[in-house]
């Protein structure tokens, strides 16, 4: 059991040179052989393990990253957690998802700075804002809180706000338990945990290759060798039709890159989460004062991890409409992440025509707020070799049977 992390071990520490730390979790060798591999140490692949040592009570279990923890997209994103999706499947599986945030921090001993200041996502337009009538309609029908705003209301709200730019705000709505969290302690967080319940996490290790024995998965290649696996799942984001076609697998996926940037840090100006999908820009600001940008995915494909300068500009020119104070601030850090979007813009999640081959994938620019019930869900499908109840309708054959998810909309940016 990791040592607990308390107020009272904090001040010892201070007062003890901070020598009595343990490594927050063991930086494990590769073993010969695995009940369960998990190919990507993202936020998706360490939950995954997390719950499956924890609540199926697998000891057998690795999580392979080919570079360092949380090194992809589960430290390039915006933070942001959200339930706000229009039909009963997303919305019952993202409001899973956000109440597990709400526990998260108390479950892993790890303070992963949940903020839930609200979102407010604007209307433009009449036409956006019957859109939005019918959108918090929906949401509220599925069980999750959704408030109708008019411009006067968001005004008061968000006082900084410029309601009659070029795109003037006729009304909006809000989500109250949504907001934002710390993406490094959510990705050490469930590090820790599930390292601390047996999980090998296992950084530089490169998988190259799926060995399959007729239609079951065998096991899995490295750059640091075999690895035998009775189940292999994929959670590589954007690289995930890549390791798919390692098994013969063609996934209907896009990979492109999804940038974000932040600005020097300022004092507490913007106390919610404020997003646009008319113009592409989404803002918030962090824990340490930055204003968090983020905005639409890039129009071409790519597996970079880097942004084109056109959307760059964009985004930054969408949010000055917005937000006119915001002009004399320098830009400090801006950064993509390869995402992987499904013609629906709804995840992939399940099992495989290959036997012991189970995918997360899909997650576009929805990924973050999805990491606890994501990982939640898979442990239990893997573990059962059945769809978790939650994640049934996202599995890969409602592509063959045209039963998709439309998702577009609330996704919240331009694809």
């Amino acid at each position: 059991m990791k040592q607990r992390y308390s107020f009272l071990r904090l001040a010892r520490e201070a007062f003890t040179g901070n020598k009595g730390w343990e490594p927050a979790w063991q930086d494990a060798e590769p073993r010969a052989s695995y009940d369960v591999v998990i190919v990507g140490g993202g936020g998706h692949g360490l939950a995954t393990a997390y719950y499956l040592t924890k609540v199926h009570g697998v000891r057998s279990v690795a999580v392979l990253e080919k570079g360092y923890i949380g090194g992809g997209n589960s430290g390039r994103n915006t933070q942001v957690s959200r339930s706000n999706y229009f039909y009963p499947v997303s919305s019952s599986f993202y409001d899973r998802s956000l109440q597990l945030y709400e526990s998260l921090a108390r479950e892993l001993n790890f303070n992963v700075m949940l903020s839930q200041r609200g979102l407010i996502a604007l209307a433009h337009s009449e036409h956006e804002l019957e859109l939005t009538r019918r959108w918090v309609n929906g949401i509220r029908m599925n069980g999750v809180d959704a408030e109708e705003l008019s411009a006067a209301e968001i005004g008061r709200r968000v006082p900084i706000l410029n309601l009659r730019s070029r795109y003037p705000v006729l009304g909006g709505f809000t989500q109250a338990r949504a907001g934002i969290s710390r993406h490094d302690a959510v990705i050490w967080a469930f590090a820790r945990a599930a390292s601390a319940g047996g999980a090998d996490i296992v950084q530089g290790c490169e998988v190259t290759g799926l060995r399959r024995d007729g239609e079951r998965i065998v096991g899995v290649e490295t750059s640091r060798g075999s690895i035998a696996a009775e189940r292999v799942l994929l959670s590589v984001a954007g690289h995930s039709s890549v390791l798919a076609g390692m098994a013969g697998l063609r996934l209907p996926l896009t990979t492109m890159a999804l940038q974000a940037m932040v600005t020097e840090p300022v004092k507490p100006i913007l106390d919610t989460v404020v997003l646009s999908g008319a113009i592409h820009t989404y803002v918030s600001q962090s824990d340490r004062g930055e204003i968090v940008i983020g905005g639409g995915a890039d129009v071409y494909n790519s597996y970079s991890q880097r942004g084109s300068l056109a959307l760059f500009r964009n985004t930054v020119a969408a949010t000055l409409e917005l937000f006119p104070c915001f002009s004399r601030l320098k830009i400090m850090r801006q950064w993509a992440g390869a995402v992987d979007v499904t013609p629906d813009t709804s995840p992939i999640m399940g099992l495989t025509p290959v036997r012991g081959l189970y995918l997360s994938c899909g997650w576009g620019t929805g990924g973050y707020k999805a990491i606890p019930a994501g990982g939640e869900t898979m442990a239990y499908t893997v573990v059962n070799d059945r769809p978790h109840p939650l994640i049934g309708a996202f599995s890969l054959d409602r592509f063959e049977q045209g039963a998709l998810i439309d998702e577009g909309a609330a996704a919240g940016v331009a694809h």
